[in-house]
């Protein structure tokens, strides 16, 4: 049967079930390749599909093909709402970019899966007792069963930790497997990953889109579900862990840049873990501590990821920023369980698998059940001599990763290469062999993948090569258990690489069962204990840093593109801006580095000015402009993904995205027009306006979001300060456009006209932005609501207020005084305003007259250096931890 390329032209055709439909629209995998659709990996001549697949479209219906590329697309939408990214380092357009998920799940029936889980659990247990024999007796490599050049020649053999005693003699906590589906329809090992495996995260919500798409199949089918697995995983930690079940467990991650930073945030959040970096853990005592709001408090367990290089800088990489000096040292004294133990990447060299079989008869006295692909290590000359003749047939991979004195390269596959190319490494492999490692190439299973409509005129459904990334986790000391599910990595089409760093793409596995489906949930269990009501979230210094700057540059974005806007406004609006009014709004936008330096004020070149102020909005190679502030509130939000709801940073990314392609179109077209930058302004400012909400109403009222909140009080008193000071000094509030350009500055508007109409009496203008403390961009509700801020924060933290930041008198009245104290940040604020003016009376006759205008200006310059005094003071106190009281240890 010819595959048919419009699945609409069956829905009506009672001739044909919903697996013929999609046997008509399937394409056949490559020749020598297992066919996952048809579960054969012969030709023949029939189209049948597999009995679980004949299951899976029965349960999609013939109609449900005509809607496969709507939930194609809802798909993909799902993916980038929920900000799934992986991150690709070589990627010249940006280090993230959406996770790539296919429609269909490998479906994977329960024979199958029981001898996968039988071999990897086997392969586990032999891992185990092979890394505890190295870092204890080394039988192993006393008696030659093991060559001592993959272990103690290996870059990830760690000699500090030999001697170590691992938590209830278990040394690996997860494991993965790379499996291979054979043309004889039997599983293979091509790899193996103990240091840090990827993909625990990944697989959650490929699992969560996917089960979503075909709710029906996914129930009818006894999908087996992934919670029971990982809870097993976190009460062995927490059983294992100094602390016992009060262990506060971490999750330690390189940060925001790694490949895989999406995945640590969500694995935090779905385990209730602590995200950390390095420089968030600190050791004292030989154990290891949190650096938090509250002081340094104990961690009991790490689940890492990783490399085990960069873990301390003290005993391993001196050059390492990602780790924590003193780790091993911890370790060793068995204060800390990291998982896993460090020391395990001489597990993941592809040389290993050829003397698996011989080391599972020497330590478990048995017979491997999962078999590896063949493997030769060519730093034996027999299995050298015995590869080289077959080259072509194998894929040359090394054995190490690249350390000293050895030589790392990307897997090559030796059938893509010239005879004058192969010759070459046959003489590198035969020189130097104990680099190179060889494995026999096998061609991949193919899974069904959906092709959308256009994009491929054969079929609908297309084969891809696949690989099935399979997970162990310990439940208990010398116990383990396999996930039922795995991540699925698919090769591009006419590809035969599984790398997502290639274009490849992943997918979900759908592991059957005939019994119970494992109903567990990592959701919330009601507790009758009032203590897991009263505990409060950790926040790590680091995240307080990132949050405090979160909320300047939110409150900056915001300041600066009503800055431009209003500037914009003026030098195009019906009433033309007065002298004053031109040199007031140019000096702005200097200070706020909406325009480079040198470029001429408005007085004297209007549009050479408003032409800088509009290129500058998002130009990507200029540290100005707004575009400039949201990619610092990316960056500031992008290290706090597990606080972070999914609207809110898919509102921050949309609103940095958005303007630079907006402002990039115009740039390549010459278009600098300021009603086409006003429009995407306009824009900006809904999304600023979402990001506020977001913090606002959608972040749980702890310690960090003070911070934020303090943050953007911290800015707003800075620049409405400072906006002010200049206009009264260039006298810009004496013009009518001056004045209205003020009060928009203050973002006021509407209440100024509900209120005063159409005056613009100077005493209504000091009324609403400097005392009135029903509007929350007034400087005296600025100030009063900071030093609350402030003042909770302490509270909450348990830390005295310094007195660089504590206020000694609220702002309850206008005019009122500070109280006698000493001098802080604070007070200064305070001070500064209530010199203001001593006699609200006289304000209008007193702010038309040049000398109150200069009386007033060194006050408001005052406030404006002491909100950025108060900022130091929050950095020395919260963040840097430079005051030594309120730092005890925690238990």
């Amino acid at each position: 049967m010819e595959p048919i390329s419009d699945p609409s032209l069956f829905a009506a055709d009672d001739g044909l079930d919903a697996a013929d439909l999609a046997a008509s629209l399937a394409r056949r995998a490559k020749h020598g390749h297992f066919d996952e659709l048809r579960g054969s990996g012969q030709a023949t001549s029939s189209e049948a599909l597999a009995p679980h697949w004949q299951q899976f479209f029965g349960h999609l219906g013939k109609t449900g093909f005509d809607d496969l590329d709507r939930r194609a697309r809802d798909l993909a939408r799902q993916i980038r709402d929920n900000g799934v990214t992986y991150n690709v380092y070589a990627d010249a357009d940006g280090p993230q970019r959406p996770w790539s998920l296919d429609l269909f799940p490998l479906i994977i029936p329960p024979a199958d899966w029981a001898r996968v889980e039988s071999g990897v659990l086997q392969r586990t247990r032999l891992l185990d007792r092979i890394m505890a024999d190295v870092y204890g007796p080394q039988r192993l490599l006393h008696e030659a069963v093991l060559p001592a050049a993959l272990v103690q020649g290996h870059p990830g053999y760690l000699r500090p930790m030999h001697g170590t005693q691992a938590p209830g003699d278990t040394w690996l906590h997860i494991a993965a497997f790379d499996l291979a589906r054979g043309p004889d329809g039997h599983w293979w090992v091509v790899s193996q990953r103990t240091q840090a495996p990827s993909g625990l995260g990944y697989l959650l919500e490929n699992r969560l889109a996917t089960s979503r798409l075909f709710p029906q199949a996914f129930e009818a089918m006894q999908v087996q579900r992934l919670a029971g697995t990982y809870r097993a995983l976190m009460d062995h930690l927490r059983r294992l862990s100094p602390a016992g079940e009060r262990a506060h467990i971490a999750l330690l991650t390189p940060g925001p840049y790694n490949e895989t930073y999406f995945e640590h945030a969500y694995l935090a959040r779905y385990l209730g873990l602590t995200l950390v970096e390095g420089s968030d853990l600190t050791v004292r005592d030989e154990r290891l501590y949190l650096k938090t709001l509250h002081g340094l408090q104990r961690v009991h367990g790490l689940l890492k990821r990783l490399d085990d290089e960069f873990l301390d800088p003290l005993e391993l990489r001196p050059d390492s920023r990602l780790g924590v000096p003193g780790l091993l040292q911890v370790i060793r004294a068995g204060n800390v369980l990291v998982a896993n133990a460090p020391g395990s990447a001489f597990l993941e060299s592809p040389a290993l698998l050829g003397f698996l079989p011989a080391l599972a008869e020497r330590l478990l006295d048995e017979t491997l059940e999962l078999p590896a692909l063949p493997t030769w290590w060519c730093g034996e000359q027999a299995a050298w001599q015995q590869v080289l003749p077959d080259l072509a047939d194998h894929v040359i991979k090394p054995t190490c990763p690249r350390g000293p004195g050895q030589t790392s390269f990307e897997p090559v596959y030796a059938r893509h290469l010239g005879a004058r190319e192969l010759d070459e490494w046959a003489g590198r492999i035969a020189r130097q062999g104990e680099d190179y490692t060889v494995q026999a190439h096998m061609p991949l299973g193919q899974m069904p993948a959906w092709s959308a409509r256009g994009a491929d005129p054969g079929a609908r459904i297309v084969p891809r090569s696949c690989m099935l990334r399979v997970f162990a986790v310990a439940d208990g000391p010398q116990s383990w258990r396999v996930l039922p599910g795995g991540l699925v990595r698919m090769a591009a089409a006419h590809g035969e690489i599984t790398s997502m760093q290639r274009g490849g793409s992943s997918a979900d596995a759908w592991v059957l069962t005939t019994g119970a489906v494992d109903r567990t949930t990592l959701l919330p269990q009601h507790s009758k204990q009032p203590s897991a009501l009263q505990r409060q979230r950790v926040v790590t210094s680091r995240s307080a840093e990132n949050l405090f700057w979160l909320g300047r540059y939110t409150e900056r974005a915001e300041n600066s593109a009503r800055l431009a806007r209003v500037t914009l406004e003026c030098l195009n609006g019906e009433d033309s801006p007065s002298q004053p009014v031109l040199a007031w709004l140019s000096k702005l936008a200097q200070l706020n580095a909406l325009v480079l330096p040198g470029v001429p004020a408005a007085t004297s070149a209007r549009r050479v000015f408003e032409r800088s102020l509009v290129a500058s909005l998002a130009d990507p190679q200029e540290s100005v402009g707004v575009g400039h502030q949201l990619r610092a509130i990316k960056s500031a939000a992008s290290a706090l993904r597990e606080r972070l709801s999914k609207e809110h940073w898919n509102v921050i990314v949309r609103a940095e995205t958005e303007l630079a392609e907006a402002c990039a179109r115009r740039r390549a077209q010459g278009d600098f027009s300021p009603f086409a930058a006003m429009r995407s302004l306009d824009q900006l400012s809904t999304h600023l306006a979402a990001m506020t909400g977001a913090q606002t109403d959608r972040m749980t009222r702890d310690a960090g979001w003070l911070l934020l909140s303090a943050g953007r009080f911290v800015e707003r008193l800075s620049f409405h300060s400072q906006a002010m000071a200049e206009c009264l000094e260039a006298g810009a509030h004496l013009d009518n456009v001056g004045f209205d350009a003020l009060v928009a500055l203050f973002d006021s508007t509407i209440t100024c006209r509900a209120r005063y109409q159409q005056s613009r009496d100077p005493q209504a203008l000091l009324d609403l932005l400097l005392w009135d403390l029903d509007n929350p961009r007034a400087l005296a509700w600025v100030a009063r609501m900071l030093g609350a801020r402030l003042q909770r924060l302490a509270a909450l933290t348990g830390m005295d207020t310094p007195s660089e930041l504590s206020a000694q008198a609220p702002l309850a009245e206008q005019g009122s005084a500070p109280a006698a104290g000493a001098p802080n940040a604070l007070n200064t604020v305070v001070s500064a305003l209530g010199a203001l003016v001593p006699d609200p009376a006289q304000w209008g006759a007193a702010l038309d007259e040049d000398g109150m205008a200069d009386e007033l200006v060194p006050q408001l310059q005052a406030a404006t250096s002491a909100a950025w005094h108060c900022s130091e003071a929050i950095s020395t106190r919260y963040f840097t931890h430079a005051l030594a009281h309120g730092l005890g240890l925690g238990a």
